[in-house]
């Protein structure tokens, strides 16, 4: 029997134009930073978040790197968080000398557990930081009230979230900062890139020089001064106008992208929900205030024998299906630099321990994602 060709868990997509948009930025004189890509690609993300105002960054990790300066934290400010990420959310507050407090999350969405924000409050509390896990709206009524009771900064970590929405306001225009991710693994790319979202126009002009080595040299090009000087702290988190160009032909085709990848989503939930429900297998809650960008379908294996089982299992058929975050509270670096809020993290520690996210891009077709139902299916349960 030929060995079944292989299913990725993820497969970057080419919308078109990408690769005549990049040759034309290289061939005209703004092949740096700051040219007429970048700012389509800018004009873009501000549309798509409902944001007062975006710049494009080398990824969503100097994005948050750079919301870390914009508080201006200070050695010992405590950084909420769910435990439950990526560890950019906690890196960047923690290269500044803050303490992220790793709070847990909820089992329905994954997301931060606003019911357990106030009590992780402490007198150097300076910013709750929500993930919009899969894409799926964190409960932004909850968080807004308890970051306005204690002057709290909210910043969205927007990184699976773009194009979805949270009672009909778009993911990104809640906190007063938003970070993008455009990593070849999201649902729009550049490869590598990432933007920071400003919804508060008093940080906008600092945000620019922080984005330019701490310089005034945007400023500088406008005309607005004679010179360019250093003028606060801050790095090289530009990225050059061909990363920019490739990330315009994807941003213009946003809505043909979403396309297929909201039909494989649904596809997914419509035909694994029997299945799921008569083994104990967790599938994802999207709340009715929310709509969801398809960034990622999982299943919540009853065990964590049974998530590593599934996933070796489709790997003999050939199909890729990873786990996904480590609990950042109990990593290394977490229990070194970090904190657990008083609630404690057992919802994230069973979530990873048994999620297994399915291969999705819009590039799957009917006959592959067949097949990965059908390999999904087909596994025994450890207790069954």
């Amino acid at each position: 029997m030929p060995e079944l060709s292989p299913i990725p868990f993820v497969k970057a997509y080419l919308a078109g134009d990408e690769l005549a948009y990049v040759s034309r930025s290289f061939t005209s004189a703004a092949v740096t930073g700051d040219g007429p890509f970048t700012a389509r690609a800018t004009e873009l993300i501000t549309k798509l978040t409902g944001g007062l105002a975006s710049l494009l960054t080398t990824s969503c990790t100097h994005a948050l790197e750079m919301t870390a300066l914009l508080l201006d934290l200070a050695p010992g400010d405590e950084v909420i968080m769910p435990s439950f990420t990526f560890v950019s959310t906690a890196n960047a507050y923690v290269l500044r000398g803050a303490v992220p407090v790793f709070v847990d999350i909820r089992p329905d969405t994954l997301n931060l557990d606003e019911t357990q924000l106030e009590a992780a409050v402490t007198d150097r509390t300076k910013a709750i930081v929500v993930v919009h896990y899969a894409g799926v709206a964190a409960a932004m009524d909850g968080v807004l009230a308890v970051a306005a009771k204690y002057g709290l900064a909210v910043i969205e970590d927007n990184a699976h979230g773009l194009g979805g929405t949270y009672r009909g306001r778009p993911l990104g225009s809640f906190g007063v900062m938003a970070t993008q991710s455009f990593h070849g693994t999201k649902n729009v790319h550049c490869g590598e890139g990432g933007a920071l979202v400003l919804n508060d126009a008093d940080l906008v002009a600092r945000a620019e020089v922080i984005r330019e080595k701490g310089t005034n040299r945007s400023q500088f090009f406008r005309g607005q001064v004679d010179k360019y000087r250093w003028v606060d702290l801050g790095s090289s988190y530009l990225p050059a106008d061909p990363l920019a160009a490739f990330l315009t032909a994807q941003l213009e085709q946003f809505d043909r992208i979403q396309a297929p990848r909201h039909a494989i989503w649904q596809r997914y939930d419509e035909e694994l929900a029997v299945w799921a429900a008569s083994r104990g297998v967790g599938v994802p809650t999207v709340p009715a205030e929310c709509v969801h960008p398809a960034h990622l379908y999982y299943l919540l294996m009853p065990s964590h024998e049974d998530q590593q089982g599934l996933i070796a299992h489709l790997r003999e058929l050939n199909i890729s299906a990873p786990f996904h975050y480590l609990p950042l509270h109990s990593s290394p670096a977490g229990e070194r630099y970090g904190r657990v809020g008083p609630d404690g993290c057992e919802v994230t520690e069973r979530v990873s321990d048994r999620l297994v996210r399915l291969p999705l891009y819009s590039q799957l077709t009917s006959d592959e994602q067949a097949r990965v139902i059908d390999g999904v299916i087909s596994y025994n349960l450890v207790a069954a």
